[in-house]
């Protein structure tokens, strides 16, 4: 097998690291190749399931002897904590590894700290080998891990004015079905969906990831979370059928903002303390509106249908804009057709100040 670069290795280890997305929650996703002394791949491995091995020990194992004096090339620092697995850092001592190059950093307190332990075993550690394309590949992780609340993305279906129903309150679908198999892919991914009880209201939403051909659901649900400020959602919704946990967030127990409405930021935090590092917000237009206005959408997906109604609710109220210069600049940085929609990808530009 002929030997490989250690930037070829590192793009390697991207792509095996994002097999675990949607799987490996709270914890992050990681990949591992392992070149030996000559640069070939002797291993390779990704962290697939949170309490399972990470992605040295499974690249480690698969190269058995061949990684003594090899390279490890990881797209996060090695873990040096012993939690429900032992520590990364120690294996790679043991095993002879010569040098480890890290794509990004542990910024996590409790786990961090491998690099140092390397080069105190006399291991060479090198850092940043594509390390803005591994930051995209674990963004919601390590955004969460960085400030204490989980990355949240605002998801919308839409016609092209930008209508989510009709004047009568009829909105399906707005969207076609590839486009709603690419909404349930999206759930996959995440720890949690919120939706505010105005949506749960209105249409009954089950707020899970599943099938759309079979109806069967996926293995893996995110936490189904209902904003519901004074406890009003019924106790035969869907939400509560037992398909997925399912939290309705009260005022009473999350904390109350100015106006007696669940305190947003306050629900962001105590979901992270559920281990929750990455979230949906799919409804309704309001509760995105006042995600936006408090700064804590991370990233927009919108999806447009080829449609006009003229009339009928909007996909955004109320997001704190009253004058043309208070408008929520966005950068797009992907459009891409789902059947005959547009899936939209955005992000919100920080504001100054």
């Amino acid at each position: 097998m002929a030997s490989v670069s250690v930037d070829e290795a590192m793009r390697r280890a991207i792509e095996l690291a994002a097999r675990g997305l949607g799987t490996t929650s709270p914890n992050p996703v990681v990949g591992c190749v392992l070149l030996d002394s000559d640069g070939e791949v002797v291993g390779e491995g990704f962290h697939a399931y949170a309490g399972g091995p990470h992605a040295e020990i499974v690249a480690l194992a698969q190269a058995g002897r061949r990684a003594k004096g090899g390279t490890a090339v990881v797209t996060l620092e090695p873990c040096d904590h012993t939690g429900r697995t032992g520590p990364c850092s120690s294996a790679l001592v043991q095993a002879g590894v010569g040098r480890v190059v890290i794509a990004v950093p542990d910024p996590n307190p409790v786990a961090s700290g491998g690099a140092a332990t390397l080069r105190a075993a006399g291991v060479r550690v090198d850092l940043g080998v594509r390390g803005e394309e591994a930051e995209a590949g674990n963004v919601a992780w390590l955004t969460s891990m960085r400030r204490g609340w989980p990355y949240v993305i605002w998801k919308y279906a839409a016609t092209l004015d930008g209508r989510s129903a009709a004047a009568d309150g009829t909105s399906m679908w707005i969207t076609s079905e590839a486009a709603r198999i690419d909404v349930h892919a999206l759930r996959g991914t995440v720890d949690a969906v919120i939706a505010g009880v105005g949506t749960v209201l209105a249409d009954d939403p089950r707020l899970t990831a599943r099938n759309l051909r079979d109806g069967s659901l996926a293995i893996r649900q995110p936490l189904r979370v209902v904003v519901d400020s004074s406890g009003r959602t019924p106790a035969d919704a869907r939400v509560r059928d037992g398909a997925a946990r399912t939290w309705i967030a009260t005022a009473d127990e999350v904390g109350a903002d100015p106006d007696g409405r669940v305190d947003l930021s306050a629900l962001l935090a105590a979901l992270h303390q559920r281990g929750i590092r990455a979230v949906l917000l799919e409804g309704g237009p309001r509760l995105a509106g006042a995600f936006l206005e408090a700064g804590l959408v991370d990233k927009i997906v919108g999806y447009v249908a080829p449609r006009l109604l003229g009339a009928g609710p909007t996909a955004l109220v109320d997001a704190g804009v009253t004058t043309i210069a208070e408008a929520i600049d966005l950068e797009f940085v992907d459009v891409t057709q789902i059947g005959p929609d547009l899936r939209i990808t955005a992000l919100p530009r920080k504001r100054e100040g």
